[in-house]
């Protein structure tokens, strides 16, 4: 990609923050909506991704094929990438609150229907070769309530809080990620030895009925005035315009390609059932452990950053933490330790989680409140295609080239495209945004 030179005057301008509110680092917290979108985020994601788990880990048990991994992520990526603008023109237009909580009744219910398909597979009325279709199924399902969901929850953040806290909130809304990325992967494993399958999906529905309750405490935000303006604009010249202001806001542009390539290639989450079982040989439950280092790594950074701004220095801060996450990727790629390699994947998370408090307050700051479903979507799109393609393209790899050196062929990728992308982008290690309010 060609970079270019953004306009620094603009970007010192919009990237602001109040001196008072970084030295409170509960500031966010102190607005109870931001609160309940905390809570109903935590918790929502922890049942995705109880389920995200134990079913990868059961297509695996049931094929013993990388590749019906690497599928899982072809599935959910094909329809968040499809709808995914069209979700974001939505929902600049109608309430996100309606949005989120719809998204989160049509998950519900797809997950009582995975639910039902066990109960018959247990009782011998439908084959595993069903059940198996019905995992890609509501995989796939889910992945088109992410597209409309996904947009809907970036953009409804950044009108509970005002401008000034935007990286507070941004640093707890990704503690609050890395905490459900914590004990979803570790409670999967749990509940899955404790309660099977079925068991295991009934607590995701509670689950789901919970974060549902506390997305309803929130209040409906009205459409920005300035959409009554272009209302009868098309949807097609909705979409282009979120499109061009995400690729003429340079920093906003690149940020999120360089997260997409380095994940792309560096994620090694799809392929963590296979060193759980044949390399490892920690099962399950080491299977939770391993899913969750990264995210405790993270949970503890980001906290450690708390009264810290990482935006300073914004570009070079995320080329050091996108290159420290190739490397941590790259020794976890080669040990055949479970302590090292836990920690490895807590090293990954550490670096990962500053790169995502950057680029999320960059977006935040940098958005205009009628724009913001729209480049929230295209931001959702990159990163959809960085995890769900990544884990198409971890799979496929390791059928491909074998585990191992799939993985270590993507650390190094990694770490390639950092080098060269930092050749390419000297101009923005000259941006200083001021700590002034916006």
């Amino acid at each position: 990609m060609q970079l270019g030179v953004p306009h620094f005057a603009h970007l010192t301008r919009a990237m602001t923050t109040n001196n008072s509110a970084n030295s409170d680092p509960y500031a966010a917290l102190r607005y109870s909506e931001f609160r309940d979108y905390l809570a109903a985020s935590t918790i929502h994601n922890i049942a995705l991704l109880i389920q995200e788990v134990v079913i990868a880990y059961e297509l695996y048990r049931i094929t013993r094929n990388p590749l019906a991994l690497g599928l899982t992520g072809l599935a959910a990526a094909v329809p968040f990438i499809s709808l995914s603008l069209y979700g974001g023109h939505v929902a600049d237009r109608v309430s996100k609150r309606t949005i989120i909580l719809w998204s989160v009744i049509l998950v519900t219910v797809s997950t009582v229907g995975l639910c039902i398909c066990v109960l018959a597979v247990e009782s011998q009325r439908l084959s595993t070769v069903t059940l198996t279709a019905a995992f890609y199924i509501v995989i796939f399902f889910i992945g088109v309530c992410r597209a409309f969901r996904a947009p809907a929850v970036s953009a409804l953040r950044s009108f509970l809080v005002p401008p000034s806290l935007y990286e507070n909130a941004t640093k707890w809304s990704t503690s609050s990620w890395q905490v459900a990325a914590v004990l979803g992967p570790s409670l999967s494993g749990f509940l899955y030895l404790g309660f099977g399958l079925f068991g295991t999906l009934l607590a995701v529905v509670l689950l789901l009925c919970c974060s549902w309750i506390l997305f309803s405490r929130i209040g409906d935000k009205p459409v920005p005035a300035t959409l009554n303006e272009s209302s009868r604009t098309s949807v097609i010249s909705s979409v282009l315009e979120g499109v061009r202001f995400a690729y003429r806001t340079k920093i906003i542009f690149y940020s999120i390609s360089l997260d997409m390539l380095s994940v792309l290639f560096g994620g090694v989450v799809a392929i963590l059932p296979i060193y759980a079982e044949d390399i490892l040989h920690v099962g399950a439950g080491g299977l939770g452990i391993l899913r969750a280092a990264p995210a405790l790594g993270a949970i503890i950074t980001v906290l450690l950053l708390a009264k810290f701004s990482v935006i300073k220095n914004p570009w070079r801060n995320l080329l050091i933490a996108t290159s420290g996450f190739g490397v941590w990727i790259l020794i976890f790629a080669v040990s055949p330790w479970m302590v090292l390699s836990v920690f490895a994947l807590f090293m990954s998370g550490a670096f990962d989680s500053v790169s995502v408090v950057i680029r999320q307050t960059i977006l935040q700051l940098m958005t205009p409140d009628n724009m913001r479903g729209r480049v929230m979507a295209v931001s959702g799109i990159f990163i959809s295609s960085s995890n769900e393609l990544g884990a198409f393209e971890s799979g496929f790899a390791a059928r491909l080239m074998g585990t191992v050196p799939s993985a270590v062929f993507g650390a190094a990728t990694t770490l390639a495209i950092v080098a060269w992308v930092f050749t390419k982008s000297k101009q923005l290690l000259k941006v200083r945004p001021s700590t002034e309010s916006r």
